[in-house]
């Protein structure tokens, strides 16, 4: 299906390749702006901006009126690429982190252990909370489960050393697909909804906070805010490029014609993962430099691409000929 080949290319091969030009991009940034950095650090940078982030992209979907198979591409990137993206972050800060000297070959096994081991883990967790729920028809228990699984999977992934994030969007998809269908019933599903999506505003609320509190300590500096503005245009270029390359190695140019790309490209916002990613930096990795740019590629995001999307859709809103 060209759909899933294209979802598949754009959560990896997409996120490899934004990794590689932000993270080479933001060091020749610094070294413009004379604060020059090691490559590594800026490569960690490009680790936490490459992916997209779901809850970011899938409340702006349901704004706006996307063609079906583009508005497919950009929820399915969204929901693999972030954790993609943590399992490169990861790997990247293993190969940073001081006193270590892990070769390229064993970071390659890390990458494949922490994406292969979340991908396996993720359909098991799915398999068993799908036959739980399947056998409970109480919607408090229901939910009780869900968030059991999320917060038990994920500290069993973290044990294991697998990515969580993988394993927890796996685990949703199966869940979700299946057990919409056969598991449970209309009012489950609709408290699960609503339960869910309430945790989630929560939860985005405190990340937020969490990043204010963090610019208060590091100090909120105008100098790297404006190479965050700067970085995050150039997130933008490289993006379309992260894209285009993809589509058309996989053969799939006319699925996805550069008006398809342009709306890809500028409906990927940045949010939630970036900045966990970013509050998660150890001292010897410049938090100072890297949070508040991340904290300006976030904003930028937000506003300036989040509130023009529409208009973007109107303007490209002619099916091609």
């Amino acid at each position: 299906c060209a759909t899933r080949r294209s979802i598949a290319g754009y959560s990896t091969l997409s996120v490899l390749l934004a990794t590689a030009l932000v993270g080479g991009g933001t060091y020749g940034l610094l070294y413009l702006a004379g604060a020059p950095l090691p490559l590594l650090p800026c490569l960690l940078f490009g680790a936490l901006i490459a992916p997209t982030d779901p809850i970011a992209v899938l409340g702006i979907l349901k704004t706006t009126d996307i063609e079906p198979h583009i508005e497919t591409n950009l929820a399915g990137e969204s929901l693999f690429n972030d954790g993609f993206g943590v399992v490169v972050f990861a790997t990247l800060l293993e190969l940073a982190t001081p006193g270590d000297t892990p070769s390229l070959a064993s970071a390659g096994l890390l990458l494949l252990r922490e994406a292969g081991g979340g991908l396996l883990a993720g359909a098991a967790l799915g398999y068993v909370g799908y036959r739980l729920i399947r056998s409970i028809d109480h919607f408090q228990t229901e939910i009780i489960l869900t968030l059991a699984l999320v917060m038990g999977g994920y500290a069993l992934c973290s044990k294991l050393g697998i990515s969580g994030p993988l394993a927890m969007v796996v685990a949703g998809l199966a869940i979700g697909n299946v057990s919409r269908s056969e598991a449970v019933s209309d009012t489950t599903r609709d408290y699960l909804e609503k339960f869910w999506e309430a945790l989630d505003e929560v939860l985005n609320a405190v990340l937020f906070v969490l990043m204010g509190l963090e610019l208060v300590v590091i100090g909120l500096s105008p100098f790297y805010l404006g190479l965050g503005l700067a970085a995050a245009v150039l997130a933008v270029g490289v993006r379309f490029v992260a894209l285009a390359l993809p589509t058309r190695l996989l053969g799939l140019t006319r699925q996805l014609p550069p008006r398809a790309l342009a709306i890809l490209t500028w409906g990927g916002l940045r949010g939630g993962i970036s900045l966990a990613l970013a509050l998660s930096l150890p001292d010897a990795l410049h938090p100072e430099v890297f949070v508040p740019m991340t904290f300006a590629v976030v904003l930028f995001s937000a506003v300036v691409q989040g509130l023009t999307l529409k208009k973007l859709l109107t303007l490209l809103n002619r099916p091609a000929a």
